[in-house]
């Protein structure tokens, strides 16, 4: 493993990919900071221009968005209490009343030391974990693949906010739209109503793009709510020891918590912190100071959405099981790249994994030394009119659209699934179980049809495959309790607190 871990090294520390790096955790930042645009709708805009790069300096540049922008969300929160990231939603809560009190300084510092020590934890998880779970999935068969499948996209349905009915039925929309096109094995056009321009199927680029890039752009310009940012000149970005001691147990909770979080579909940055801060209000001594500028509150949920941001790699990489949007859009990366998602990235892409890895510790230490000094840069682009934000990401949406296949009618999905997204915004139904059961819908289906040719149509395979039973078995029980009137009441209360 330390062998692994000096390859990782020695390629991450090229000046290429430290640039990279750089950028990814730069512009991460900024996405978290700007409200209205978040990591999945930035990755979807840039997946064209990753065609040209290496597998190693894309993912190097994607991931550094991915858990930059987890930073950036947090200053927003303090700032103007209006968080740029939804796992950033409750720093909001104290963050904004640290700063209020005249303790910006100290809130934002909080959040990103409590940031760097949970991403650098959790990155340890990635490096012991995810070893041994890809050689377990190496002996996996397509029973077994199809039964985590369905369990990924289960637990998606339960941990969404909102109604499981809605969470299902996106779902199952993103697995119909997602067979849109020929069938792989008998030749035949499905769902293309005679158009021969689906007969490849929708274009992920197109769809994503629109889904969360567009559809925040409509959303953005039909609210009106103004930006109060807190003005006072910002002091004490650091912290004293007594701070140190305050926020270091909230810190490691949050990391537990998000750790585990993080690697379930569904569950991600987000849920983490919510469960973060009501975990470090419930044992407090003073809980009564939540929700009045407590330090807790802003270190503990800090640290959980960091390290849910690192770990959902482990499933992405291990199994080609996407723990949210954003892993979604970077298993179809590495589809781009001609590399399989799944257990075998480890050993026949050992240099990608590894410098991955390494990547992260590098572009944890770039944020915090980085972020800090840059505060009062991050505050000022906050004044910036969004009129003039909107118009480049509706123009860089289409012409990244119409180059992946040079063709029109990619566009006119652009279009459409911007207003999709709009629509599924104001029914209150998250697009996340929808791509993630895009994504997903291809390989569900192929490994369905190959257990059952297997079987010579016999579905009682998945039953007589232990592994497959047992995660099957856990999918079924988790969609029953989720639907039971007294447990969706309770999660319902959850999610609404």
């Amino acid at each position: 493993m330390l062998d692994n871990l000096l390859l990782g090294f020695s390629v991450a520390l090229s000046l290429d990919n430290l640039a990279y790096c750089l950028a990814g955790a730069l512009l991460g930042t900024l996405i978290g900071i700007l409200p209205g645009l978040g990591p999945a709708a930035t990755v979807a805009l840039l997946l064209p221009i990753t065609f040209t790069m290496s597998p190693v300096s894309c993912f190097i540049m994607l991931a550094g968005i991915y858990y930059g922008a987890q930073y950036g969300g947090s200053t927003t929160a303090i700032l103007l209490k209006m968080p740029g990231e939804t796992s950033s939603v409750v720093t909001a809560i104290d963050g904004h009343e640290m700063a209020r009190q005249g303790m910006a300084g100290k809130a934002l510092a909080t959040a990103a030391i409590g940031s760097f020590i949970a991403g650098s934890l959790s990155v340890l998880l990635l490096v012991f974990f995810s070893p041994p779970l890809a050689e377990l999935a190496l002996n996996f068969g397509a029973p077994e693949y199809f039964s985590v499948m369905v369990l990924g996209l289960i637990v998606a349905v339960t941990l969404a906010s909102g109604s499981v009915l809605k969470a299902l039925a996106m779902v199952v929309l993103g697995l119909s739209l997602g067979l849109v096109g020929q069938d792989q094995f008998s030749g035949e056009f499905r769902l293309t109503f005679g158009q021969l321009e689906l007969s490849g199927g929708l274009d992920f680029v197109a769809v994503t793009m629109g889904l969360f890039a567009v559809s925040e752009v409509v959303k953005n310009l039909s609210d009106t709510t103004e930006r109060g940012v807190v003005t006072q000149k910002l002091k004490g970005l650091w912290l004293t020891w007594t701070d140190f001691k305050a926020i270091i147990m909230p810190v490691l909770r949050g990391t537990g918590i998000g750790s585990i979080l993080g690697v379930l579909p569904g569950g991600g940055a987000a849920i983490a912190s919510f469960v973060s801060y009501s975990l470090e209000k419930g044992i407090s001594k003073q809980p009564e100071t939540f929700g009045k500028g407590a330090i807790a509150g802003v270190a503990g949920p800090e640290s959980a959405n960091n390290a849910a941001a690192q770990t959902s790699f482990i499933p992405m990489l291990t199994l080609g099981i996407p723990a949210n949007p954003v892993m979604a859009l970077l298993i179809a990366v590495l589809i781009i790249q001609g590399i399989t998602p799944g257990p075998r990235v480890l050993t026949a892409q050992p240099t990608l994994f590894w410098a991955l890895i390494a990547s992260m510790w590098i572009g944890n230490l770039m944020l915090v030394i980085l972020n800090l000094p840059l505060i009062g840069m991050w505050t000022r682009l906050l004044t910036l009119p969004y009129r003039y934000l909107f118009p480049a990401i509706i123009v860089f949406s289409a012409i990244g659209a119409y180059n992946t296949d040079s063709s029109v009618f990619e566009v006119y999905v652009l279009a459409a699934f911007g207003l999709l997204g709009y629509l599924l915004m104001l029914l209150d139904c998250e697009p996340a179980p929808f791509l993630l059961g895009f994504v997903l819908g291809p390989m569900l289906e192929d490994h369905f049809r190959r257990s059952m040719l297997i079987s010579r149509g016999d579905p009682m395979i998945f039953l007589q495959h232990p592994i497959a039973a047992t995660l099957l078995a856990i999918a079924a029980v988790a969609l029953i309790l989720a639907v039971i009137p007294t447990v969706r009441r309770k999660r319902d209360e959850a999610l609404q607190e």
